[in-house]
């Protein structure tokens, strides 16, 4: 969508305000009371008509188009309305996971340059005392301790002093928002959303999944909440802490989606594995659900069958594969991972993500660290070939925020003037057209002359029924890195047991001639993930681990 006329997501809210201005655009959580939540609830109508409020107030504030504007507030009526009255005025919404750490926080709005600061009252408090975003200009939600700026009621207030609606005519390829990524390799790098990718977003979701308006959506991840009143659907913000989806209640979730007969749940693997395991243990139906989307890491196939028990026949379970760079790239359903897929997985060929997303065009190219400057400068490797994922389509991003030499690493041009995101991820096409992905292109283990990608060889390990998830790592020099094989168990079991468990894995590993090298199974009590998603394995520190567990001079005995 490269055009000359106004396009804004915003446009969407109001369309369904006057299309459906009574039904509930919104439920969300207001407290707790013998177990049970308190929801209160908004209307499209009503929705809208406070995110124009705030629209009219951030305009009178000077907070208006092109204004740089960190927004942390806590999943809510306010956090919804706010968004699209950023949206509504032009101004360029920030996005950080408050939960990456104080350190990548600082750094993340240091090089975002906010001038404005949206946020909770503890957000507030931490940005006045660690020095966040000085001199700008501010609205706290909740009480003000002595920084000035405007509370969301006065803010609100401003606003009623107008009337009429407020619709930026932002153009396509204007910057509409940065949304960081969740660090799990790194320091979180700004991904420069323009208003095109947001439309066309939603038009894919739609298309790819057959979101229909007047469903009830779960989303367990905020930002991909934000989707909803686009596509017309009703929002449930679950009670829970968005940064923990693994710690999440499953009772808390099922109660949920039973009160509000929710049609479609929006969650991480480790959110749905907590999910599954309690709906399967106490053989819980949701007759509600017709659709489970789950994004953020490989979804174990396991974790399909325990949801798919709980779910009616016709309902189907997605696992879409992208990235905030470029979302969505593919997708699979449970019906498509079927036995032949499920062994494959388990001998090592890596995790199914399925088809390309109808306007997306992938590729496989050679694996580098270095730069491509031009896609005529590398080439497309043929099926069943392994190597780095790329894609270029609507929703594909061009660039990140104040990070020149990332966007250069991560960022292809064509001929025709296209921009190709690095995945950053290894994979390979097979003969059926499906995409396969193996494991992270920076987490591979190059051993002897062979490269092992984690995800791909840690799915053999998997299977066995006391292993809750392992991780492949590398330690030594790049090239003759020895691969040491990191396990987190189901339970706590004793030494003995462990030994046993121990044993069967190496037997495991002398079975599979990609596995056969390895000579180093440790175990480990529970290992680091994304803030995001809990589900990303923190590979890097584990080999930092597995390299103090290991006697310096026998990592390759």
């Amino acid at each position: 969508m490269h055009g000359s006329e106004p396009c804004n997501i915003a446009a969407a809210l109001s369309s369904q305000a006057a299309a459906q201005g009574d039904r509930v655009a919104i439920h969300y959580p207001v407290g707790k009371r013998g177990g049970q939540i308190n929801y209160h609830s908004a209307s499209y109508s009503s929705l809208d008509e406070l995110s124009n409020d705030y629209a009219r107030g951030l305009i009178e504030y000077g907070i208006g188009r092109g204004v740089r504007t960190a927004l942390m507030l806590t999943p809510g009526l306010d956090f919804f309305a706010l968004f699209f009255a950023l949206f509504k005025v032009g101004a360029v919404p920030v996005l950080i996971d408050p939960g990456i750490g104080l350190k990548p926080l600082k750094t993340c709005l240091a090089e975002a340059e906010p001038g404005a600061f949206i946020g909770v009252t503890r957000a507030q408090l931490a940005r006045k005392v660690l020095g966040w975003a000085p001199a700008v200009k501010l609205v706290t939600s909740g009480p003000k301790l002595g920084w000035g700026g405007l509370s969301t009621r006065q803010l609100q207030k401003l606003g009623q002093g107008g009337s009429g609606a407020v619709l930026a005519d932002t153009m396509p390829d204007e910057l509409a928002a940065i949304l960081f990524t969740s660090g799990s390799t790194g320091i979180p790098k700004g991904v420069a959303y323009h208003h095109r990718h947001f439309i066309s977003q939603v038009e894919m979701l739609q298309s790819a999944f057959d979101i229909r308006t007047g469903e009830v959506d779960l989303p367990t991840f905020p930002p991909f909440a934000l989707f909803d009143p686009a596509m017309g659907m009703t929002t449930v913000v679950p009670y829970m802490d968005p940064t923990r989806p693994a710690k999440a209640d499953p009772r808390l979730l099922v109660q949920a989606i039973e009160q509000f007969e929710v049609s479609n749940i929006f969650g991480s693997p480790a959110l749905l594995n907590v999910l599954g395991r309690y709906t399967s243990d106490n053989d819980i139906h949701l007759p509600s659900v017709k659709r489970i989307i789950s994004a953020g890491a490989a979804v174990p196939i396991s974790t399909v069958r325990r949801l798919e028990k709980s779910l009616s026949p016709e309902a189907g379970i997605h696992t879409p594969y992208g990235a905030t760079e470029c979302l969505p790239v593919s997708s699979v359903s449970g019906n498509e991972l079927d036995d032949e897929v499920e062994r494959r997985t388990s001998s090592g060929e890596g995790i199914c993500v399925g088809y390309p997303a109808v306007g997306n065009t992938v590729r496989i190219i050679p694996v580098t660290d270095s730069g491509v400057e031009s896609f005529e400068h590398t080439t497309t490797l043929p099926v069943g070939i392994t190597g780095e994922i790329v894609v270029s389509g609507p929703t594909t991003t061009a660039a990140y925020w104040g990070r020149d030499e990332a966007t250069r690493l991560a960022k292809i041009s064509d001929s025709d003037g296209q921009t190709w995101h690095r995945m950053g991820d290894a994979g390979y096409f097979d003969t059926d057209g499906r995409l396969w992905y193996c494991g992270r292109k920076s987490q591979r283990v190059e051993h002897t002359g062979k490269t092992l990608y984690a995800d791909q060889l840690e799915a053999i390990f998997n299977v066995h029924p006391e292993v809750f998830r392992t991780a492949l790592v590398g330690i030594g020099p790049s090239g003759y890195q020895a691969p040491v094989l990191c396990v987190e168990l189901l339970g706590k079991p004793g030494r003995h047991r462990r030994e046993r468990i121990r044993t069967d894995l190496f037997q495991i590993a002398a079975g599979n001639h990609q596995t056969m090298t390895i000579r180093h199974i440790l175990f480990h009590g529970s290992f680091p993930v994304d803030i995001r998603h809990n589900a990303k394995i923190g590979r890097e520190k584990l080999a930092l681990w597995a390299g103090k567990q290991i006697p310096r001079g026998s990592e390759t005995a």
